[in-house]
């Protein structure tokens, strides 16, 4: 293998780790976030209201599909909350009458993978126990009222079997507050409204998120390092903030208008979303939580809804990362999980493209995800032939020209003007321009978009999640007994020993075969079994085409052998060589 490809490779590793040390992710203030409207309420973000944990915490197992099932408890100091739940195909909601927010919701079609609930099949459930889905708080003139602690009567939805609405209602600081649900079916998401009558026009409703995501994965560790906040600007690209990059109680505002606000783990989110064509979110505040390990598992978030009239709406989707219902859902929230970092321009055009093909493979093939990734690594491969192709020609090319240049620049040492007119006459001899050797590499970079849109895909992608392939009892997880990664390096280094072979003697370019192999282990032995599939048929595939360029190598050796020679020609100090070589080749 060409030593530019190990140099283009070792390039690019640079600057993905180097880049985000020298230009770090500036963080706000603590003193900012305090001056925005989601900070000036009575308690703290990070504080749960006692009624809403104590609600969430009693919620009802559904009973059956499409009843309605009320329960009640009586927190100390506190209303008697009702529960009422509503099975919305998809998943199933529980709604406290106290605080009139959800404080559970289940994801009905899939299913907890945690090694401790796995055999009980138990369906997912977003909310971590004594926590509550949402929050909710009013900030009117010379008050914020937290209506998590606040009684709230249903008055529409709660006697019909399975009902698709609720509306629930409660007098607050001398002002009437509704609030209503509406669950469309089969779809994770219910549209959300409200009226606040008898504080004026002026107001502001604050929606608390959940402090994180319940994990319900056999990696629980992986999940929490995927924790993270997101958010959409109207004028800008979706960017997130994960948790382990918030100290603890440190505070950050992001300015409006936002056209939605997330909360995420590795392949379940709650969104809120601005209907189309509404007013955005005036802002979101984050502040980080308290650590308990070296990975952060909690921090809070608050969004700001400017009240129009007394009133505000919103949709909440509280469901998985389908990439499809993502994409159906518009306003850009395919992108609620932000790829590539800083790289963000270029990987994510990629991941749709990637995701597309992957999602339309399945289904048209009707095969495994494990055997849809073997083929499209393979149809990546051929496609990209005949740009490898022209790389490694061209690289030949490089390779026999080199001698005749190193004469050039030995004769015209001490004529730099002159050295360059000649080397110009040789690239010309041999159909070539002193910028071939940065055309010829440039095809090599091609899979590397792919490669790192893979790489973040399958962080994230749902449609993997706990599909066996093989003796992988789950593609997204790493290969237990580490066969894949050991084939990808073995592989890796045989690709590196068939691009030496006929090549010429290369100190550097030897020891890289050595060492890119062992790089490519120790960076993926970890990554998901399906990543290392896929990058181990991608080295199988390419091994032909490195065979067919050696033996192309091997049969160029010779004349490329006596090229220094007869570039030095008459008055380059090797004509004598030359002329005596002659006659001997004759007689």
């Amino acid at each position: 293998m060409d030593k530019r490809l190990f140099l283009a490779l070792i390039l690019t590793a640079l600057v993905v780790v180097v880049t985000p040390i020298l230009f770090p992710t500036q963080r706000a203030p603590g003193g900012t976030a305090a001056d925005s409207v989601a900070t000036r309420r009575a308690d703290t973000v990070a504080t749960t209201g006692a009624a809403a944990a104590r609600s969430a915490a009693s919620a009802p197992p559904v009973q059956g599909a499409g009843a309605p099932a009320r329960d009640s408890a009586a927190p100390a100091g506190a209303a008697t909350a009702e529960t009422t739940v509503v099975d919305a195909g998809r998943s199933t909601y529980a709604i406290s009458s106290v605080g009139a927010a959800p404080v559970s919701v289940r994801m009905n079609q899939y299913q907890t993978l945690r090694a401790a609930r796995k055999a009980s099949k138990a369906p997912v459930e977003l909310v971590r126990p004594g926590e509550a889905l949402l929050r909710y708080r009013l900030v009117v003139p010379g008050d914020t009222v937290a209506l998590d602690q606040v009684p709230f009567t249903l008055t529409q939805g709660g006697g019909v079997p399975n009902p698709r609405a609720l509306t629930y209602e409660a007098a607050v600081s001398g002002a009437r507050v509704a609030i209503s649900y509406a669950f469309v079916p089969d779809s994770y998401t219910v549209r959300v409204s409200g009226r606040v009558e008898g504080t004026g026009s002026r107001g502001y409703l604050l929606v608390d998120l959940p402090s994180g995501i319940n994990s319900e994965e056999a990696d629980t560790l992986d999940d929490h390092r995927n924790l993270a906040y997101a958010l959409k600007p109207e004028r800008e690209n979706a960017k997130s903030i994960h948790f382990d990059k918030l100290d603890p109680g440190e505070r950050r505002l992001e300015p409006g208008p936002l056209t939605w606000v997330v909360a995420k783990n590795k392949y379940f989110l709650v969104g809120l979303l601005t209907p189309q064509g509404d007013q955005p979110f005036a802002e979101l505040a984050v502040a980080g939580g308290a650590r308990v390990s070296k990975v952060a598992s909690r921090a809070s978030a608050t969004a700001v809804e400017q009240l129009r009239d007394g009133r505000f709406a919103f949709e909440l989707y509280a469901g998985p990362q389908e990439w499809r219902r993502l994409v159906a859902l518009g306003r850009d929230f395919e992108n609620a999980n932000p790829y590539g970092g800083f790289m963000q321009g270029i990987v994510q055009p990629f991941a749709t493209i990637v995701m597309r093909v992957l999602l339309w493979m399945h289904e048209a093939l009707r095969l495994n995800y494990g055997w849809v990734l073997i083929i499209f690594g393979i149809v990546v491969r051929l496609a990209l032939w005949p740009f490898n192709q022209r790389a490694m020609r061209t690289s030949l090319k490089m390779q026999a020209v080199q001698p005749e240049l190193q004469a050039v620049q030995e004769r015209f040492k001490g004529d730099p003007q002159k050295m360059q007119q000649e080397i110009m006459v040789v690239y010309r001899k041999h159909g070539m321009s002193p910028f071939s050797a940065l055309s010829g590499c440039l095809p090599m970079l091609l899979p590397m978009p792919v490669f790192i849109t893979l790489f973040f895909v399958f962080q994230n992608t749902i449609e993997f999640r706990g599909v066996p392939f093989l003796w992988l009892a789950d593609i997204s997880l790493k290969d237990p007994y580490y066969v894949l990664p050991l084939l990808m390096g073995a592989s890796a280094y045989a690709l590196s020993w068939i691009g030496m072979r006929n090549a010429p003697e290369n100190p550097q370019a030897k020891m890289m075969s050595y060492i890119f192999p062992v790089m490519m282990l120790v960076f993926f032995v970890n990554a998901a079994s399906g990543l290392n599939l896929y990058y181990t048929v991608q080295n199988l595939a390419a091994l032909p085409q490195q065979w067919l360029i050696a033996n192309e190598r091997s049969k160029g050796a010779k004349p490329a052998a006596v090229a220094p020679a007869v570039a030095r020609g008459p008055g380059g100090g090797g004509g004598a060589a030359v002329r005596g070589k002659v006659p001997k080749a004759r007689g």
